[in-house]
């Protein structure tokens, strides 16, 4: 089959669209993704036919971030139209928060399905809400706050269904959204919380990683632990954090003798490097089987993919979700979890997760979490099969 995939240019949303690209062709589909342009190059030397995906600068100052949002969702949507019609697509899959891929091939009466490269986010009545970080209230005291946030955070939900709603009329599609035939849900299990209203159309296909160059970084000599450093690609990502831990963790006397710091990240300025230290662009899945530990902003990839490795982690988050997801791989045991960044806890973390097996042992299970996730390209066949 044909199969358009539409992510945005953020390497947390559009790597994992790469990935699932690459899934369908080894299937013997045919994908086109539809992406920022600084990716698309990657896409094709990949093997991945790429477009720039239209509309993708902003051109609205509406302080409103729902109105925004769901403004600029519609814009793309009548963007992309044509593009899409000339592809003539038998089924598009629309980033989470990409979402004019979908409104697009509702206009088109294309069959549609939502990749969240990340846990389920849906609001969920027997969760406290998403981004609080906080685990299921207990007892009645429990029970209430979690019903209080609830209500709070509906209010904004609310608003945003209104809308949606609105900028959908605007470009002729029903005020009421059908929603996807199904939502892959590229996460590890172990990353996921129990919920009472879990959608029916929702499943967890595991984590869908790319990586994007073919080089190996060097680890420098030593007979210690191996900590990787991989800072945060998101624009909310917290600031400084490779520069703090190349100054104060240093082999034989904040880190066991013979450790070494790698640097895991795609650009940036070049760094003074110690010799028992290293930095690039390279393949973070090899890198990762000499890890004892990762550093990392709490970015869902970065997290899923060390988890994978089952390898244990210093969690620094930013904004976004990052302080969702540290919380949950904290209360997984598989990291620490530090903000606001400073040297001294930095030390003092890094140390506890090197030292304690229990963080080494969590990392393992959730590793072992993926053996319960389902093949994302045969459920989207189905899917489809199932719509016909």
């Amino acid at each position: 089959m044909r199969v358009a995939v539409v992510a945005g240019p953020d390497p947390g949303h559009s790597f994992p669209a790469i990935a699932l690209c690459q899934r369908f062709r080894e299937a013997g589909d045919a994908p086109t993704l539809f992406t920022g342009v600084e990716w698309t190059g990657t896409a094709r030397a990949a093997g991945i036919d790429a477009v720039e995906l239209d509309g993708l600068v902003a051109t609205d100052d509406d302080l409103d971030a729902g109105a925004r949002i769901h403004g600029r969702a519609a814009r793309m949507a009548a963007l992309n139209v044509p593009a899409l019609r000339d592809l003539a697509p038998d089924l598009v899959v629309s980033d989470v928060i990409t979402s004019g891929g979908g409104m697009a091939a509702e206009l088109l009466g294309i069959p549609w399905i939502e990749l969240s490269p990340h846990p389920l986010y849906l609001p969920s009545k027997g969760l406290p809400p998403i981004g609080s970080g906080l685990a299921p209230g207990t007892g009645i005291g429990g029970w209430l706050r979690d019903v209080a946030m609830r209500a709070l955070a509906g209010r904004s939900w609310r608003a945003g269904l209104r809308q949606r709603a609105a900028v959908r009329v605007d470009i002729g599609l029903p005020a009421r959204d059908p929603g996807p035939l199904r939502r892959l849900i590229a996460t590890l299990p172990a990353l996921e919380v129990p919920r009472p209203d879990w959608p029916d159309e929702a499943v967890v296909v595991g984590p869908l990683h790319f990586e994007p160059t073919d080089q190996v970084l060097d680890i420098p000599a030593g007979s210690g632990p191996v900590v990787v450093v991989a800072p945060s690609t998101a624009m909310t990502g917290t600031v400084g954090l490779v520069d703090l831990a190349l100054q104060c963790l240093t082999p034989g006397e904040t880190l066991p003798p013979g450790s070494r710091v790698v640097v895991s990240r795609l650009g940036g300025a070049d760094l003074t490097l110690p010799p028992w230290a290293a930095a690039g662009r390279g393949r973070q899945d090899e890198l990762l089987t000499h890890a004892d530990l990762v550093i990392c902003g709490g970015g869902h990839g970065m997290v899923a993919k060390t988890l994978l490795a089952g390898v244990p982690l210093v969690v620094v988050p930013g904004g976004g979700d990052q302080w969702e997801m540290a919380n949950r791989v904290v209360r997984q045991g598989s990291a620490r979890l530090i903000r606001p960044l400073v040297a001294d806890a930095l030390v003092t973390e890094v140390n506890e997760v090197l030292s304690s097996p229990g963080y080494l042992e969590a990392a393992r299970e959730a590793a072992a979490s993926i053996a319960g996730v389902a093949d994302p390209v045969r459920v989207c066949r189905e899917a489809l099969a199932l719509a016909g």
